[in-house]
């Protein structure tokens, strides 16, 4: 690892761990799991702590339901010690994709990749 990467992650979150918190999940933390995108959830103080550490980008939205209601103290027990039933009519998560290129754009959109011919608008010329 190279010095700049290295002053990277102590400055910076958003690129994973920072040093700071490598040191605290190294001295203080209980790996708990990890959810399917590859996160790596720990406690501290028997639950009293918890945290994750993103596998690549730090963005909340990657975090399957069940695993965020356990960080947020809504369920005592993490998913892999007593897993939530899920109904069958239940998609899988995925993470928001809001300002990427998989965004959902409405039929009409001129963002989207097949454009359709809007046959209900006519722009508005000078004559």
């Amino acid at each position: 690892m190279g010095i700049v990467n290295t002053l990277l992650r102590a400055v910076t979150w958003w690129n994973g761990q920072t040093l700071n918190t490598q040191l605290w999940t190294w001295r203080k933390g209980e790996k708990v799991g990890e959810d399917s995108q590859g996160n790596v959830f720990y406690q501290s103080g028997g639950g009293a702590r918890r945290w994750v550490i993103y596998n690549g980008e730090a963005e909340a939205t990657r975090v399957d339901p069940d695993w965020h209601g356990w960080l947020h103290h809504t369920y005592d027990a993490p998913p892999t010690d007593k897993p939530l039933a899920h109904k069958p009519w239940e998609k899988p998560h995925i993470e928001n994709l809001t300002g990427s290129a998989l965004a959902y754009a409405p039929k009409g959109s001129i963002r989207r990749v097949d454009p359709i011919e809007r046959s209900d608008y006519e722009a508005w010329s000078p004559e």
